[in-house]
């Protein structure tokens, strides 16, 4: 018997070939197509004409800072001020831990030794920023929530 006839496998086949015609429809292809270029038609428009960033925090004087080496297991966080003075040790860092986390992985990408300090400042403006001098990485606590920035106000208290 002849492998590749009979009413199954011809079905298989027609449904098989209508299928694989339309997976994709064109309109939609081309919708994706046009979004890509104005995006990028957008983007090198701000950047030939110098448009000012958007979405930028203004700068704002420092009111209060902390410099302390943070060492997180992913859980548990630590906060240890240069002089020896503990000012965070939680079995659940919750937020901290995640930070530390993050802060961990940029070392590695930038090749970082050890464990160097880490700064968190307080602006006039009510934002804390988190600065670590050793990779140029910084981020802004308070950008993630207020619930998550409460947890690093215990480091200035």
């Amino acid at each position: 018997m002849a492998r590749g006839t009979g009413l199954y496998y011809e079905a298989e086949r027609r449904e098989m070939q209508a299928r694989d015609r339309a997976m994709i429809p064109p309109k939609l292809l081309i919708a994706m197509g046009a979004l890509a270029l104005g995006s990028l038609g957008l983007a090198t428009y701000a950047s030939v004409t110098g448009a000012p960033l958007a979405g930028v925090p203004q700068a704002a004087e420092v009111l209060d800072s902390r410099t302390f080496v943070l060492e997180s297991d992913g859980v548990a966080a630590r906060a240890v001020a240069p002089g020896g003075e503990v000012l965070l040790d939680t079995d659940n860092g919750a937020f901290i831990a995640v930070v530390g986390d993050a802060l961990r992985r940029e070392r590695v990408v930038h090749k970082t030794q050890g464990n160097p300090p880490v700064t968190l400042s307080r602006l006039e403006n009510g934002r804390l920023v988190l600065d670590d001098p050793a990779t140029g990485w910084s981020a802004e606590m308070t950008s993630f929530g207020a619930g998550n920035a409460r947890h690093w106000e215990a480091l200035f208290e």
